[in-house]
């Protein structure tokens, strides 16, 4: 996760981490991505069930119950095994969170427990009274996915009026004073609306804008043939960046975030070594703080059923289960099914092997690597640098 806003309209500086000891326990949210010891943002797939039927889903949900789920009982001795490995956030996630009855039971637990909780949802079922219990219950944000505008938004996501329920979602739980943001996952079926969902960000007073790149997992497999191009992502990000400087011209509060492609990481250090050349080599250790792609590593994945997951995308990939086994017992250095994430540098081949940027990078999302090749540990086929860029004989393009 990059946090562009931040860095590119130097709304954060090296200082800032340090002044917290770069310390989970100790850093605000906005600063986590610095963090030297790394505990895990959590992604707690809380059920499978969704109510919408989206091109891109990477756990390829229906509306449907699905068998073995963990129950309520479960989810509470989970939440307690993540705070007591000091996990600071847990985002409850699906499918559809809001299907799962006691979503809201669960969220107060992790609140009591001490950890932040971030709702990930498709908004279409937030009216007022389900967003004050969504105050309620402490969550302290509200994630709504957005894809496109009007039509387009509701064929992307298999329900006719699923942009108007998620723009209805999102003025109601602002209406419950709580934080909200957009979720937009790019690719070519949406490129032409990019421009429009950052208007539409502003237009309707969201703190946060996150543009995900497409992970070629569960239905977002089947459409990686409609994924940018290489040369179409950096046209993109270029365009992000753009419209990011924009926004800080304009000192608006809009955060916005690219997520799913550290090469954005490269491309952003490039520009600030061309634009802004005074704060590039604090950039850069901030970049390096941050890591690139943070699987198995900073984020980790809880599925429906307690199989535990490098990241929400790698389903395919079972590291633990929380039936069997504590948090703390799964995500240690011990562990033969996380070395391939946490060995450092990871071993990439081809282009990322000598690649300048890869301490930025590390690699980029092992998901869509492993989809497009069946190479679990070749380069991501998402990255859109030069060869003068990676051999870093071109350092400002």
């Amino acid at each position: 996760m990059l946090s562009v806003s931040r860095l590119l309209n130097g709304q954060v500086e090296s200082g800032d981490a340090l002044r917290y000891g770069r310390s989970t326990a100790r850093s605000p949210a906005h600063l986590l991505h610095f963090t030297a010891d790394k505990k895990p943002i959590v992604v707690w797939n809380i059920s499978r069930r969704c109510n919408l039927h989206c091109v891109h889903c990477y756990s390829s949900s229906q509306n449907h119950d699905y068998p073995g789920e963990l129950s309520f009982q479960e989810g509470e001795r989970m939440l307690a095994d993540l705070a007591d490995f000091g996990v600071p956030t847990v985002l409850l996630s699906g499918g559809e969170p809001l299907m799962r009855p006691d979503v809201f039971e669960l969220a107060t637990c992790a609140q009591a427990l001490g950890m932040r909780t971030v709702l990930s949802t498709n908004g279409t079922l937030i009216d007022d009274a389900t967003a004050e219990r969504i105050a309620a219950a402490g969550f302290s944000y509200v994630g709504v996915s957005l894809d496109a505008i009007g039509p387009a938004h509701d064929k992307l996501r298999g329900k006719v009026g699923a942009f108007q329920g998620a723009i209805a979602g999102i003025r109601a739980a602002q209406g419950a004073g709580l934080r909200t943001g957009i979720r937009f996952t790019l690719h070519g079926l949406n490129r032409e609306y990019l421009g429009q969902v950052f208007d539409l960000a502003q237009e309707i007073d969201v703190e946060r804008l996150c543009i995900y790149h497409l992970a070629y997992a569960g239905r977002g497999g089947k459409i990686s043939k409609h994924d940018l191009s290489p040369a179409q992502t950096r046209e993109a990000v270029e365009e992000i960046f753009d419209r990011v400087e924009d926004l800080g011209r304009g000192d608006s509060p809009v955060e916005v975030l690219t997520v799913d492609n550290p090469v954005d990481n490269a491309l952003l250090l490039m520009r600030i070594r061309r634009t802004q050349p005074a704060r590039a080599a604090d950039v850069e250790r901030m970049l390096r703080w941050n890591g690139g792609n943070q699987s198995g590593i900073a984020i980790a994945c809880v599925d429906p059923t307690g199989l535990v997951h490098p990241d929400q995308f790698s389903w395919s990939i079972n590291v633990g289960d929380v039936r069997r086994q504590s948090f703390a017992e799964i995500w240690n250095d011990e562990n033969p099914a996380l070395a391939p994430y946490r060995l450092s540098p990871r071993p990439i081949g081809g282009r990322c092997a000598g690649c300048t940027f890869f301490p930025l990078c590390n690699g980029g999302l092992r998901v869509r690597a492993e989809s497009a090749t069946d190479d679990p540990l070749a380069p991501d086929p998402a990255c859109y640098l030069s060869e003068p860029e990676i051999a870093g004989s071109v350092l400002t393009a």
